[in-house]
């Protein structure tokens, strides 16, 4: 080994192993910091040393850099799956809590469009509190007919609470009885300026369904007319604010998806931030949809999911 190469060894091991700085090493190696500075770089270059980050957040962020890559989004936040599945929307609402704080810290926002569901309930409980008066959180679909803490009602109202601001709501079912009493309702002045301000919206924080009895939506929302059995044969994957989607994202041709009272998914386009949070090996087909149709700019999943869900978008 000549001199260089020795240099560039003792150097390399000096800073990385023995965490001196590169002044002390110049002066151990009788050489100027200046060279120091360059051997480091070049080591890593010509792969003398070689970075691993020890920790299991390491492969999450490469996932989170290549979503955003291969799919267009203006973020991605991965956590590590838990070996737990019933604890996946409890990592992901902290997630997404983290994220939209942040987001209201550095963003000047006006409208806040929110769904309903587990993983969103989670989110409430660890949201930083704060104080934007000028903020409007509003429901952007129907809700149930019944009391539940995940309903679109309870989701829009403490997260309202929680955060200062204005709340108001869709007060409508999730579905309509058929597509005609849709369309009237939807031609109601009250209704029609509703959607008129959530299309309007900064962000929109949203989460996938999927298609199994594990989904809150299948379980609690779906009218007594219509079966998951039904949905499946159409092609259903999963479902964003109550339309059900095909694995390419696009609505199924179903008389349901021409009952909800939401704001129609081509319109999320709309919204400059729609974070959508959802994960769980059950959801794998759904997400992938999403990602396919891009559906949403922020996707907040956990790591196996994620990982499976871009595989099947890429094919």
């Amino acid at each position: 080994m000549n001199a260089d190469r020795q240099l560039e060894v003792r150097a390399a091991w000096l800073y990385f192993i023995e965490g001196m700085t590169q002044a002390d090493i110049a002066r151990s190696l009788g050489t100027t910091r200046l060279r120091i500075n360059r051997i480091l770089i070049d080591a890593r270059r010509n792969g003398l040393v070689e970075i691993k980050l020890n920790s299991e957040l390491a492969s999450c962020v490469a996932l989170e850099r290549e979503l955003v890559g291969s799919f267009g989004l203006k973020a991605a936040v991965i956590v590590p799956t838990p070996q737990d599945d019933a604890q996946v929307p409890v990592i992901l609402g902290r997630a997404a809590a983290d994220y939209v704080s942040q987001f209201l810290e550095n963003n000047v926002v006006k409208g806040f469009g929110v769904g309903w569901g587990s993983t969103l309930r989670e989110m409430l409980r660890h949201i930083r509190s704060s104080r934007h008066p000028d903020l409007c959180v509003n429901s952007m679909m129907g809700g149930l007919t019944h009391g539940i803490e995940i309903n679109t009602f309870a989701i829009a109202s403490e997260l309202a609470r929680k955060l200062g601001a204005e709340c108001q709501y869709l007060a409508a079912p999730i579905y309509a009885g058929s597509p005609q009493s849709h369309d009237i309702i939807m031609a109601q002045d009250v209704f029609r300026e509703a959607f008129q301000r959530i299309e309007t919206n900064d962000i929109a924080v949203l989460s996938i369904g999927d298609v199994t009895h594990r989904s809150m939506l299948v379980r609690y929302g779906l009218t007594g007319d219509v079966k998951i059995e039904d949905l499946r044969r159409a092609g259903a994957v999963g479902d964003v604010i109550g339309q059900f989607i095909d694995a390419y994202g696009r609505p199924i041709d179903h008389p349901l998806n021409r009952r909800a009272i939401a704001l129609p998914l081509d319109q999320l386009a709309h919204i400059p931030t729609v974070v959508l949070a959802a994960g769980g090996e059950n959801k794998v087909a759904a997400v992938a949809a999403v990602l396919r149709a891009g559906l949403g700019s922020v996707l907040i999943c956990d790591e196996n999911c994620a990982r499976a869900a871009a595989e099947i978008a890429r094919g």
